[in-house]
């Protein structure tokens, strides 16, 4: 271990060229905020997905015809009553849903937005459980019968979709029907959920009498063996539609399935991010290994002095070891600090922006590790250099000018 002699030492020679320790501490400093920044980023995507499998839309499929467009945009492929009778009759399957998604023009006095009119049926509202709302923001839910509606929650703000916020028992025109709001959804998380408006599916076929065709079915599922229930699913809509194994004009999702698929693209983006940021950490500790190279020629007299009066090539390696470990522990520590202070501004202001889904998750393991990688990658950097100032020649070292 290096002593307190040894530790005062290196502080004074680290103190004494401060412009180059300044520069070597900067550049591991930018390596570890840009990896604390992704990593924190990407923790709370994770835990932002993982919510949605342990809560209450883990239990749920979706159905929706194969096309082009995004719901409500494709009629080309029809789902349709027969096709929600399909669902609710397959084994490992409670109950079924039909939903309806449509671009309309939303209008308040001189302002007009084109937003989604998205319709469910109250008795069955699985929607509402895959956005994890248990109760709304103001005002109340539909229920059956409602001739009103329900706003995303961006619509309660002034400047998200209108000048003004609204409020309950605010008029709204949908396509040109003056209509009555009800309440408003908590917030989702993302600028286009919050501002959907919500229908009953019966209220929506009275304002569009021409479809007839659901945009997605949402069934209640069996959870203890979700993918047999896909199967299911699949074989009764094929038999419904007359359609053969692999002429599928419709897929099934189970929920689990869509954040595999959306966690998997996660872990690609993040670890092609951090592979970046290391490739930065690496170049900063080859920057400081050529710093501690420089000072070891530059203390070849000193070092040999120390070694004249009686330091072992023991304590020498320690010393410029401990130096470069410093400098790794002072850029992971101010890293850390930066990263956490950069990531709390972007949240604020994401949520700011409606993106409140985008939070950071700042796990202890994260400080701890960024702090400890910095160190590791200081202290590698300077073995190397270390080495070869404890393997110094004395008499050629006193000699040395």
């Amino acid at each position: 271990m290096i002593n307190g002699e040894s530790v005062r030492y290196s502080l004074r020679n680290l103190n004494h060229n401060k412009s180059r320790s300044f520069l070597t501490v900067f550049s591991i400093l930018v390596g570890i905020t840009t990896i604390f920044i992704f990593i924190s980023f990407g923790l709370g995507l994770y835990n932002y997905t993982n919510s949605f499998t342990t809560g209450s839309s883990a239990d749920k499929i979706l159905v929706l015809a194969e096309g082009a467009g995004g719901p409500g945009l494709d009629t080309t492929f029809a789902l349709t009553e027969d096709d929600v009778r399909a669902v609710q009759s397959s084994a490992g399957v409670f109950d079924a849903t039909g939903l309806y998604y449509k671009v309309i023009e939303a209008e308040k006095g001189d302002e007009l937005k084109y937003v989604f009119l998205v319709s469910y049926d109250p008795k069955t509202p699985y929607l509402l459980d895959l956005f994890g709302s248990e109760q709304p923001e103001k005002g109340r839910f539909l229920s059956s019968g409602d001739r009103g509606v329900v706003l995303g929650y961006n619509y309660l703000l002034d400047s998200k979709i209108f000048k003004r916020g609204l409020d309950v028992n605010d008029i709204i025109e949908v396509n040109g029907n003056k209509l009555k709001i009800i309440g408003f959804m908590e917030p989702v998380g993302n600028p286009e959920d919050d501002s959907n408006i919500y229908v009953t599916n019966e209220m929506f076929e009275d304002l569009f009498p021409d479809e007839d065709s659901y945009s997605q079915i949402i069934g209640k599922v069996d959870i203890t063996n979700i993918d047999s229930v896909v199967e299911n699913v699949e074989r009764s809509l094929r038999k419904e539609r007359d359609l053969e194994k692999g002429e599928e004009d419709f897929f099934v999702q189970s929920f689990e399935d869509l954040i595999e698929s959306y966690s998997s693209a996660l872990n690609i983006i993040v670890g092609f991010v951090i592979l970046i940021a290391l490739i930065s950490v690496i170049v900063s500790g080859i920057n400081t290994a050529n710093t501690m190279i420089t000072s070891v020629l530059e203390r070849y007299k000193e070092i040999g002095v120390l070694k004249a009066i009686g330091a072992r090539n023991s304590a020498v390696f320690q010393i410029f070891l401990f130096e470069s470990a410093f400098l790794g522990f002072v850029s992971g520590t101010l890293g850390v600090l930066l990263g956490w202070g950069i990531t709390s501004i972007a949240a604020s202001i994401l949520d700011s922006l409606g993106w409140g889904f985008l939070q950071p998750y700042y796990s202890p393991l994260l400080f701890i590790g960024c702090i400890a990688f910095a160190v590791l990658t200081g202290a590698i950097s300077g073995v190397i250099p270390a080495i070869r100032a404890s393997k110094t020649n004395t008499v050629d070292a006193l000699r040395y000018e």
